[in-house]
């Protein structure tokens, strides 16, 4: 069976997002050649034109219309109307303005079945919020455009999957947010994506919220009080899950292979494992030249992967970004939509 096409939306035109789309096509070139892979690129022409002219010439990729009945293997959609020229690097509003209408329109294609999954490059929050579109990022946009609330962020880099029980919010409004009802779905839908991936019957472990998971209260009963008796319910159900694991060996085990992901009570928790291990540094500059890793939004009626960088403003349009996480991200974007496709 022909795979649809996944949408990859640029993000923010003034960041990495079209060098590294350009850089994506060029290096995927063989499968999109033979119709193994099928992507649709959503954006600004202007942007996307100057990182190909820039990079890969020869790559021919015909504009296309939303509702066109057949579209070639490698094409793009105009998310909106060009204004002035917008600079790499430079943070305007109408990055923002581009950036929310790409993923807009890629939401209605993948809610009309003409897509099979979103991939998103990195948009800037300030840019996005210039623009007038009020949201902390693309997860709570996604979850507004396709009407749900109860969203799910999942990072993954190798065998370290961690989703995130709050993510956006103060530390001091994490305990409260730590329900057996917020706890659950995630469980829930951590499962249902790992299933996506391949594996059959994944163990979860859930990371403690409390050091030492609470030691014996010590220090904080959310462990003992919330966390435990919601994972006893969960395997009594029939899921394999373990916790709550202190934070500070869960990690460990995760990358030994002991579980196929963790549970994170809240945003560095969960981030901080999966991106020390994504980043490479160059030893002889102290700096980081690529960045391995994928975000998941879990809890959507539509598929949506995502890199796991922002857009890198300070490099824009130097043409040295790495594209290694939007390979990745469109990956596993296959990986899912393949099995919601055979489900």
């Amino acid at each position: 069976m022909t795979p649809r096409h996944l949408a990859i939306t640029m993000g923010d035109p003034a960041g990495i997002g079209p060098e590294i789309i350009v850089k994506a096509c060029r290096a995927l070139g063989d499968r999109i050649a033979s119709g193994a892979l099928r992507l649709l690129l959503i954006g600004s022409g202007a942007a996307l034109d100057r990182a190909r002219t820039a990079l890969a010439p020869e790559l021919a990729i015909p504009e296309v219309s939303a509702g066109q009945a057949d579209w070639p293997a490698l094409c793009f959609l105009q998310a909106g109307p060009e204004g002035a020229p917008i600079e790499p690097g430079v943070l305007t509003a109408d990055g923002g303005r581009f950036a929310y209408l790409a993923v807009e329109h890629g939401v209605r294609l993948a809610q009309s079945e003409k897509v099979g999954a979103i991939v998103t490059a990195p948009l800037n929050k300030e840019a996005l919020n210039k623009a007038g579109y009020h949201y902390a990022g693309h997860t709570e946009m996604l979850a507004e455009l396709t009407g749900v609330k109860g969203s799910v962020m999942l990072l993954a880099h190798g065998n370290m999957r961690v989703s995130h029980v709050t993510t956006h919010c103060a530390l001091e409004d994490v305990p409260k947010r730590v329900t057996p009802q917020r706890i659950r779905l995630v469980l829930d839908l951590t499962q249902q994506a790992l299933r996506g991936l391949g594996i059959e019957r994944p163990h979860i472990a859930v990371a403690a919220l409390n050091p030492h998971a609470g030691e014996g209260g010590l220090f904080g009963r959310q462990d003992i009080d919330v966390v435990a008796p919601t994972i006893a319910q969960a395997v009594a159900d029939g899921l394999r899950v373990t916790g709550p694991v202190p934070g500070d060996t869960v990690f460990v085990k995760l990358r030994a292979g002991q579980f196929d992901a963790v549970v994170a009570m809240y945003h560095d928790q969960g981030h901080i494992p999966v991106k020390l291990l994504g980043f490479h540094v160059d030893p002889s500059t102290g700096k980081w030249d690529a960045l391995s890793g994928v975000n998941i939004t879990l809890g959507l009626p539509v598929i949506r992967t995502s890199v796991d960088h922002g857009t890198a403003f300070d490099i824009a349009g130097k043409g040295i970004a790495s594209e290694r996480s939007l390979i990745e991200a469109i990956e596993y974007a296959e990986l899912l939509a393949a099995h919601r496709a055979a489900a």
